[in-house]
């Protein structure tokens, strides 16, 4: 595994649509155990590919000690509505407040190729859509309001 450099806000990689995975094989795997080790470093929530600069709608969230790797998700239903605080790696030193769903079902492949789904909610569902919105070239700061520097940052 190796770390991978977090794309930042203003390279026009963060705004394009992520392209489908057309084969699962090795390479995708070590891309995925990458993406692991970069957002563990970073203390992220969650990453998807075009934030270390691979244009492959791929994604992974870690939430209560759940890795979740998906590739070519899919959002298939969502209910209810949350608003919460948010950051991304991607624009590091910020947050803004955001509505998400309250709840997703989400599905896509594993690393082994096999169909997968996983119903969240909570911060699990805000990992989820958050992630999700990156492979369409969205960032959290286009649905934002009140974007601003956390007040208790440590300096």
């Amino acid at each position: 595994m190796a770390l991978r450099n977090i794309v930042l806000e203003g390279d026009e990689i963060l705004r394009k649509r992520a392209r489908e995975v057309a084969e699962i094989n090795s390479h995708v795997c070590m891309i995925l155990d990458d993406m692991l080790e970069t957002m563990r470093e970073h203390d992220g929530v969650g990453l998807a590919a075009p934030q270390v600069g691979i244009m492959k709608r791929m994604l992974i969230v870690e939430v209560d000690e759940q890795i979740i790797e998906l590739i070519n998700p899919e959002i298939i239903e969502t209910d209810g509505i949350q608003i919460e605080d948010e950051g991304c790696l991607s624009i590091p030193g910020r947050i803004g407040t955001v509505e998400r769903p309250a709840y997703i079902k989400i599905k896509g492949l594993n690393r082994e190729g096999q169909e997968v789904t996983y119903e969240g909610t909570g911060l699990l569902s805000v990992a989820l859509s958050h992630e999700y919105d990156h492979l369409e070239g969205i960032l959290y700061t286009d649905k934002a309001s009140n974007v601003r520097e956390p007040e208790n940052r440590d300096r």
